[in-house]
């Protein structure tokens, strides 16, 4: 009875300290001035996201040296920092959604069923669910950051190479999703993709791989400049042939700006899922909001597609994957606050932001050290989510106007973007061969009914699998075990299988098949 009565008392203590801490941290994070920077933030973040070949890596790392000089406090650099953080997980769906050009890798996915919504007048119920996806996510990544950090970051700390590599193979496999009936097609794709990512400099060898001579390809294959020539240039090729041959497509007007009652219940599963999905992978380190989205869309697709309408221009198409990835951005501060270990290339970043100040986040404990600066950026975030979403919805309507443009005129405008946005990251004439040549690619892949996203999916992850396959092989003298040790090895091959054939499993009891041809929105992505 003393023992319940203590643990019960030490419970409520816990509670009472946690409560506290998050209300100075609210006190704190209410002044006018970090009310001024998390705003300032939340536009400069989705502006960071619309426009192609910035991202928020190289945005946070552009402005921390502008919040030196103007003589921040850490406290409010960090509020800064992570608004425009969270801020470009939501403008990266903009030009995804409207003109089929990911702004960021975690929104690639968001082109599938984004673009096709806006193709049928639909692109301000895209932007809308987008939006308020991107809010409930992200305010239950706040909460899971909250309550179950430090308990879920352990786990991660268990991930060796052959975890890591198991992760990669299970986000490969999600690649079913997007492959339809032809599941050939969908695995071309994404091995097309992991070739790419070999290109440039072996980092264990120091041998240089298939650059041709060119010194910049020892870096390897720029993302930004790929995607944008697979998606964007595409793109073009492909309504220029639909108006040679008559068939132009046409952009309906969009009719509303926001999302009915009964589209937002209908899409509430998918958010809510995306949202656990998101807030998951984030605590995986080297996974990030890209593999969040297209994870999170493979389940969707693989839960609620009975119909085949995934592809097509379906709502939860878009909520599942904005969701995941606003979700990713925080469950990737869980192991950064309190392991030091960065969950993505702008936690990487973030982490030395913090060495900098003096917090060496993973040698002690920072919610005890500096409770009055970790629980103010925590509160910081609640608000900076509902800033977002009080802040786009009045932009959702100025952006749905792009789509009034004529497309004589947009089509060019998006290609002089495209070429002055691919120049302008790394001054190289060599980015824009390689743009033109892969959107003449892309636009044979669509011909082809290859789809591009698994692509980019393999670019993205690609060294990842390369270095955690070797690493794992080196530590374990050659031996191929080494990747079917151990519990959590064990559980990553049966996600793995199950994402795989699970679907075949479960049309034998529908009575049809589940992998609905995948040609409409392969064709179009």
């Amino acid at each position: 009875m003393l023992v319940a009565l203590n643990q019960m008392l030490l419970a409520l203590n816990a509670v009472s300290i946690f409560a506290f801490n998050l209300l100075d941290g609210f006190q704190a994070a209410l002044t006018p001035r970090n009310i001024a920077l998390a705003l300032v933030g939340c536009l400069l973040g989705t502006l960071i996201g619309v426009l192609p070949g910035i991202g928020p890596i190289t945005g946070v790392a552009i402005l921390f040296p502008i919040t030196l000089s103007l003589g921040l406090d850490d406290a409010a650099t960090l509020i800064l920092l992570a608004s425009v953080y969270y801020g470009s997980q939501y403008g990266g769906s903009t030009t995804s959604i409207l003109l089929n050009v990911p702004g960021e890798a975690s929104s690639v996915v968001t082109t599938l069923d984004g673009y096709q919504m806006a193709r049928q007048g639909r692109a301000g119920q895209a932007l809308a669910i987008s939006a308020i996806g991107s809010f409930i996510a992200g305010t239950a990544s706040v909460v899971g950051l909250m309550l179950f950090g430090p308990p879920l970051s352990e786990i991660t700390t268990r991930f060796q190479s052959p975890e890591k590599f198991m992760v990669v193979v299970v986000a490969f496999a999600t690649v079913s999703s997007l492959a339809g009936r032809n599941l050939a097609k969908g695995l071309l794709a994404v091995v097309f993709g992991v070739i790419l990512s070999t290109v440039g400099t072996d980092l264990q060898t120091g041998v240089v791989r298939y650059t041709f001579g060119e010194l910049k390809l020892q870096e390897g294959m720029d993302f930004v400049v790929i995607a944008i020539g697979l998606f964007a240039v595409s793109e073009v090729l492909s309504l220029l042939e639909d108006t040679v041959r008559g068939e132009q497509v046409v952009f309906q007007k969009a009719e509303r700006i926001w999302v009915t009652s009964k589209e937002f219940m209908f899409s509430l599963g998918a958010i809510l899922r995306g949202s656990v999905i998101g807030f998951f992978v984030g605590l995986l380190p080297g996974t990030g909001a890209s593999v969040a989205g297209f994870m999170s869309y493979g389940l969707e697709k693989r839960l609620s597609d009975t119909e085949g309408t995934f592809g097509t221009g379906d709502i939860r198409g878009v909520a599942a994957p904005e969701s995941a990835n606003n979700a990713a951005a925080g469950g990737s501060l869980v192991p950064l606050l309190t392991l030091g270990i960065p969950g993505s290339g702008t936690t990487a970043v973030l982490l030395g932001i913090l060495i900098s100040m003096g917090i060496r986040p993973g040698s002690g404990n920072v919610f005890a050290e500096t409770p009055e600066l970790i629980w103010t950026l925590i509160a910081s975030m609640y608000i900076g989510n509902l800033m977002l979403l009080l802040l786009n919805f009045p932009l959702v309507k100025a952006f749905v106007k792009i789509l009034e443009i004529p497309p004589w005129f947009l089509m060019p405008m998006i290609l002089v973007i495209s070429y002055i946005g691919v120049y302008s990251v790394n001054n190289s004439s060599l980015d824009i061969t390689i743009m033109t040549l892969f959107g003449v690619l892309g636009f044979v892949f669509r011909k082809l009914e290859i789809p591009l996203a698994p692509v980019l999916m393999g670019l993205i992850l690609g060294d990842d699998l390369e270095q955690n396959f070797r690493r794992s092989l080196v530590a374990s003298q050659g031996d191929y075990m080494t990747f079917f040790d151990g519990v959590l090895n064990i559980i990553l091959v049966v996600m793995a299988l199950a994402v795989l054939f699970l679907p075949q499993i479960l049309s034998r009891f529908r009575g049809s098949s589940v992998n609905d041809e995948f040609a409409d929105a392969g064709a179009e992505v």
